[in-house]
């Protein structure tokens, strides 16, 4: 079937009803779905590979087949407000809200699972709250698993009337299961209680038992919810670990920290070079990389790897989420929410800028499953006026748009699912595809002016000074940014030179790394010497490194425990004093 020559808007569920529409090039209303009209429709769902629907109108929910245009089943729940289809499209689970009877006993099962082939309810459990409310299966249906009473409990093969397994430390609050085929790996957090910290760790099924089980764990003191992201090979976890309160009293957010786990038992903190919030963390579909945005506005942007090492920093700018294309090789970073919906879209692969589109007041960004094109909204309760929608190509033209009119709401619009490797990834594109809808300037609002100085020149002054990514920075007095093959030569030039200081430090391991208080007198010659720019500001960065390795060397002596990238650190001492030593003698 012929299944992606084209694809819908999945849904557009507002005000006006609940309707299809088809997507690029046509956006023409879809007929695989007639229009329902009313305000009753709550909830929507796709299955994953897209071609099941399910949609309660507040009196049943009903299942369609997208190819075929048929009913399956309908179901008599009025009240249900969560729908999902489980990986294979097997089970179809509804959640509605809890109730308990006047005369307080217990109420009655509120969470189905029913059979998408015969319609038959499998099983029914009481699942008071609405957060984590779906059971989580694995990709392959053979696994499905539900936190029961601070425990986790697995069933197997669809089968709900057994517990293959339990999963109980002192009390789980949260876990994820992950991602891909087997083996299976389940990462769980338990929160921290009476001076005791916080703690994530990951098992494989289900090998649960004994002191040794874990594959891996990670504690931490500041804490009071976590999200864990498995990465798409399910070899790491990222952990965000945040309080409510910043006890500091530095941020309005509390506090985060960024942490890395990883299946074969390393873990690490990641270090953000500024401080301040973490607003998002995105894995790419490739699991080599991560990016980060954080640090108080103008928030940073950084692409680390699987050893929490800075790759490519984008400087600051207003921002506070990022977004990888399906395929990973563009990257959006955009500022939402209370920003004004600044886009930056990035090829990662030769990190060049390709557009910079923006979307006002929007407040839901989705990829579609192609890798080319964009859906922005504007949705009601979030703000409720302006909303509408708008499908962008990544190169920052606006393909289609939909305003709704001023007396409706839009309430939530998404792209129909598709599988992985449907869409094959094309080449990128830097020039702005053609489009009929004209491009909106963005309103440039002035800054608000005392009258004492309202007849007086206007003098350029910011509040903060904005920092470029790193290939924009000026190199030695020249302003132009580095070139994509001067970008490869440095990457080149500096992974030589590491191989040399490696082979040397082989070559000479009795040689005792040169103590830091010789270096110390040296350190305070920082004047520029050597009349080349570029040889002063290697000699600073060493220097700064240096330190920092010192000041790392100090806190181990105090009997603090040092993470696996900070005693790679220290590790580099001897090959970074010789680089300071070999600059200094050329001079």
């Amino acid at each position: 079937a012929n299944c992606c020559s084209f694809y819908f808007i999945s849904l557009v569920r507002g005000s006006e009803g609940l309707y299809m529409v088809n997507g690029p090039p046509h956006f023409t209303e879809s007929t695989v779905f007639p229009r329902e009209s009313g305000k009753n429709c709550k909830v929507y769902t796709f299955s994953k590979d897209g071609t099941l629907f399910a949609w309660g109108n507040g009196e049943k929910v009903n299942i369609i087949s997208v190819i075929n245009k048929g009913l399956l089943h309908s179901f008599d729940l009025p009240k249900a407000v969560c729908l999902e289809f489980s990986p294979k499209n097997t089970v179809l689970a509804t959640w509605q809200p809890y109730t308990t009877s006047k005369d307080g006993t217990a109420g009655i099962p509120n969470l189905q699972l029913y059979d998408v082939k015969t319609g038959t309810c499998l099983k029914s459990f009481i699942q008071k709250k609405t957060q984590n409310w779906c059971p989580s299966w694995s990709e392959d249906e053979t696994l499905c698993a539900r936190n029961v009473n601070n425990e986790v409990h697995f069933f197997e093969n669809n089968n709900f009337n057994t517990i293959a397994n339990k999963l109980h430390l002192q009390k789980i609050n949260d876990f994820v299961l992950s991602p891909g085929p087997q083996p299976y790996k389940v990462a769980v957090y338990v929160p921290g209680s009476k001076g005791a910290p916080s703690f994530v760790r990951l098992y494989q099924y289900p090998n649960f038992a004994g002191p040794h089980a874990a594959l891996a764990n990670k504690s931490f003191f500041k804490a009071d919810k976590v999200t864990m992201l498995w990465n798409k090979k399910a070899t790491a976890v990222l952990v965000i670990a945040s309080t409510d309160v910043d006890k500091t009293g530095a941020s309005y957010y509390g506090e985060q920290t960024l942490h890395y786990i990883a299946t074969n038992g390393e873990s690490a903190v990641v270090q953000l070079p500024k401080n301040g919030p973490i607003y998002d963390v995105v894995w790419n579909s490739s699991s080599t990389e991560f990016c980060a945005v954080y640090g108080f506005m103008p928030a940073k942007a950084t692409i680390f790897n699987l050893r929490c090492d800075p790759v490519f920093d984008f400087g600051t700018g207003p921002r506070n989420a990022a977004y990888y294309s399906p395929h990973g090789h563009i990257l959006v970073l955009a500022g939402f929410g209370n920003l004004r919906g600044q886009m930056e879209v990035w090829d990662v692969k030769n990190y060049k800028l390709i557009s910079k589109p923006v979307a006002s007041d929007s407040t839901y960004f989705a990829w579609c499953p192609d890798g080319e094109h964009i859906l922005t909204a504007t949705c009601a309760p979030r703000l409720r006026v302006n909303n509408g929608y708008k499908i962008w190509h990544y190169t920052g033209s606006i393909l289609h748009k939909y305003d709704v009119p001023s007396n409706a709401e839009l309430w939530q619009v998404s792209w129909q699912p598709f599988l992985d490797g449907v869409f094959p990834a094309k080449t990128i594109t830097y020039q702005a595809v053609p489009s009929e809808v004209p491009s909106e300037e963005p309103k440039v609002a002035t800054a608000y002016r005392p009258p004492a100085l309202r007849n007086k020149p206007i003098t350029n002054s910011k509040l903060h000074e904005e920092e470029p990514p790193q290939n924009m920075k000026s190199q030695s007095g020249n302003d132009k940014p580095l070139s994509k093959t001067a970008l490869k030569n440095q990457r080149k030039h500096e992974a030589k030179k590491a191989a040399k200081q490696e082979a040397r430090s082989d070559k000479s391991p009795d040689l005792a790394p040169t103590p830091a208080p010789q270096s110390t007198p040296r350190n305070t010659i920082s004047q520029s010497i050597s009349g080349d720019p570029e040889i002063d500001k290697k000699i600073k960065n060493l220097k700064k490194k240096l330190k920092a390795i010192e000041q790392l060397k100090e806190q181990a002596a105090t009997g603090k425990q040092l993470e696996k990238n900070q005693l790679e650190k220290i590790q580099k001492e001897t090959a970074l004093l010789q680089e300071l030593e070999d600059l200094e003698l050329g001079i």
